[in-house]
This record gives C-alpha cells, sequence and structure tokens, in this order.
C-alpha cells in the first residue's frame, strides 16, 4: 500500500510517500481502506520529534480517519466489510480501571493513532473494532475524518472538566484552530456567550459567522482589555486554552473571580509562570485535560449526524502531497481543518 512515512524526525521534507506492507490484524481489528485523514498539530509534533517520548521509527502519522471496513478479525461482530466508518483516534488497553469506568483518555496505554502506533496516512489503518463509530451519512468523508479528534477534545475540555454552564462567558483561544473551532460551535450550543480570538481580520470575520458573540483581533486588539471591556470588567468564567505562553498571562488576566481555566495544549511553548497569590486571592480553578472518552465522541457524532455541528474544513490535499499539507498547517494560515483524501 501507499503510505506516508518518516524514517526520522524533522522539517515537513522527511515525509515519503512509499510503497509498504499492509497492516495485519488480530482477531479483535478491524482494516478500514482510508478515504480522508485530517491532520492535526499531534501530526506536526510527531514529525518534529518531542523531547522524551520515542516515537517508533518508521512511523506513519494521522490520527482523523474517515474510510470503509476492508476486512474484520475474526472476533469482530459489530462492523462488516464495506460498511462506511470514522475512527475514534485513541487507542487504549480497555481491561485497566479507567477503561473499565468509561474513562478512557486516563488509560496508562493511551496513545492515539499516528502517535505511538502507525496511523491514517496510507491506503490502509488497522483499529480495534471498538474504535469503529457509526458514519454520519450527512456528511463527505473529508468532513467526517475533520471531526473526531478536535470536537473530542473540545467537547471533554468544556464538559467534563470545565463543566460549562448556560449563560456563562467563555474564551476561546484561537478561532481559527480545528479545537478552536469546534469550541465554538459546543460552547453556543450549551448556551454560553463566546468570546474567541484570531490572528486576523478574515479570521475573526469567519469566528463570528461560526457563532462567537464577540471577536478579538489579535494584531489590534489586546485580550484582557476587550475581555475586561466586554464583560463589564468582571471576566469570563471559563478560559479554554490550547496555545501556550503566547497567551497564558492574558488567559489568566481574563479570568472571573472563581473562574476555571482548561488548557489541552502548549502549542507556543510550555514554560508557563503563575502567581501562587492570584490563583487563591481570586480562587481560581487550573485544570489540564488530554483528549476525550470514546464516550465523549459518540455524542459528539450523533449531534454531528443531526446537524448540530459541522466541521470546518480550510484546505484539502492529496496524500502523495502531505509534506506540502504540514507545511500549510504550520504556517498557521487556515481557518478550520487540513485534510488529505486517498
Amino acid at each position: 500500500m501507499k503510505a506516508i512515512v518518516f524514517e526520522k524526525h524533522g522539517a515537513p521534507e522527511v515525509l515519503q510517500y512509499i510503497d509498504v506492507p499492509a497492516p495485519a490484524i488480530r482477531p479483535n481489528e478491524v482494516l478500514v481502506r482510508v478515504k480522508a485523514c485530517a491532520l492535526n498539530h499531534l501530526d506536526l509534533w510527531v514529525r518534529r520529534g518531542l523531547p522524551g517520548v520515542p516515537i517508533p521509527l518508521p512511523h506513519i502519522p494521522g490520527s482523523d480517519v474517515a474510510g470503509e471496513v476492508a476486512e474484520i478479525g475474526a472476533d469482530v461482530t459489530t462492523v462488516r466489510p464495506g460498511q462506511k466508518v470514522v475512527l475514534a483516534p485513541g487507542v487504549t488497553c480497555g481491561k485497566c480501571a479507567a477503561c473499565l469506568s468509561g474513562q478512557d483518555n486516563r488509560c496508562r496505554s493511551f496513545t492515539n493513532l499516528g502517535y505511538m502506533i502507525d496511523g491514517g496516512c496510507a491506503e490502509f489503518v488497522k483499529v480495534p473494532e471498538v474504535n469503529c463509530l457509526p458514519y454520519p451519512e450527512n456528511l463527505s468523508f473529508v468532513e467526517a475524518a475533520a471531526i473526531p479528534l478536535v470536537f473530542q477534545t473540545a467537547w471533554h475540555m468544556l464538559l467534563a472538566r470545565a463543566e460549562l454552564q448556560p449563560g456563562e462567558d467563555v474564551l476561546i483561544l484561537g478561532a481559527g484552530s480545528g479545537v478552536g473551532s469546534a469550541a465554538i460551535q459546543i460552547a453556543k450550543f450549551f448556551g454560553a456567550r463566546v468570546i474567541a480570538t484570531a490572528s486576523t481580520g478574515e479570521k475573526a470575520a469567519k469566528a463570528s459567522e461560526l457563532g462567537a458573540d464577540h471577536v478579538i483581533n489579535l494584531k489590534t486588539q489586546k485580550i484582557r482589555e476587550e475581555v475586561r471591556r466586554i464583560t463589564n470588567k468582571r471576566g469570563v468564567d471559563v478560559v479554554f486554552e490550547h496555545v501556550g505562553t503566547a497567551t497564558w498571562d492574558d488567559s489568566l488576566a481574563s479570568l472571573a473571580y472563581a473562574g476555571r481555566l482548561i488548557t489541552c495544549g502548549a502549542t507556543t511553548g510550555y514554560d508557563a509562570k503563575l502567581d501562587l497569590r492570584i490563583l487563591f486571592a481570586k480562587q481560581l480553578s487550573l485544570m489540564g485535560s488530554y483528549m476525550g472518552t470514546k464516550s465523549d465522541l459518540h455524542s459528539v457524532m450523533r449531534l454531528v449526524a443531526a446537524g448540530r455541528f459541522r466541521p470546518i474544513i480550510d484546505k484539502i490535499f492529496p496524500l502523495s502531497e502531505a509534506a506540502a499539507a504540514h507545511a500549510y498547517l504550520e504556517s498557521g494560515a487556515q481557518f478550520g481543518k487540513v485534510v488529505l483524501t486517498v
């Protein structure tokens, strides 16, 4: 099969479009013919190399997959060859206390397709049967592939961790990112007032079209000052943070008393600092969030199938041009998802 493979870490040029053997499946696994694979910043970090994380090499990246079942293992009963599927990105042991309690994103063996195991930037990918989700027939393969990782992550952050309530104010950093565009939709669906940030006027306009009540243009406005103005000096109840050190100080300063900051990433750096006096005096809550549960994703997919959430597609590349797609995502020019078609 054709696949995108890198044998060493580095710039997008390390990605090769080559022939590799198709994966062999176990009795509880499914072989999926990939139709589309969406990119995430995780793909960029894995390609570049993460300190202290021994990514198996050679490696096939790609976490977000939509396609058709090509082959099933002997013990598989819930899907059949030819069936359309969307894949849950997270692969776990399925038998530890976290998995059995429905908190599978806390499994010590948790990984994503394309992270510590080969992913979907290929003609075929193998997954456990439980990772095959019902296909939303109202979406194309490209649109379906753009849903799982970002919507699952945003849903878990806002609902399971931050416990967002109707009528609350939420600041969503990076409206143009995949997770940011998903978070805007989820927060609006649950009745929050959304303040989003965007790096250009064009992205700000798109964030407004997506449902943001207020958009802060980072080129001309300062986050904390605009939040203070919009909320009449109160601050927001929830900050949805995934940018890192570039926005960390503004994120903290934007919180109301007893506000909650939830973070899932550190794209611009991880060495954030915190004045503990502000933490306890304002009675703030700081929380981390990692991916989401399969149950979260099932809830998301039902709402996607009902037309309540929609994926935002920025640009589509053929699989053979994965290096160009990585370079484009790294440029930060996109609003929404970058997707590879197979």
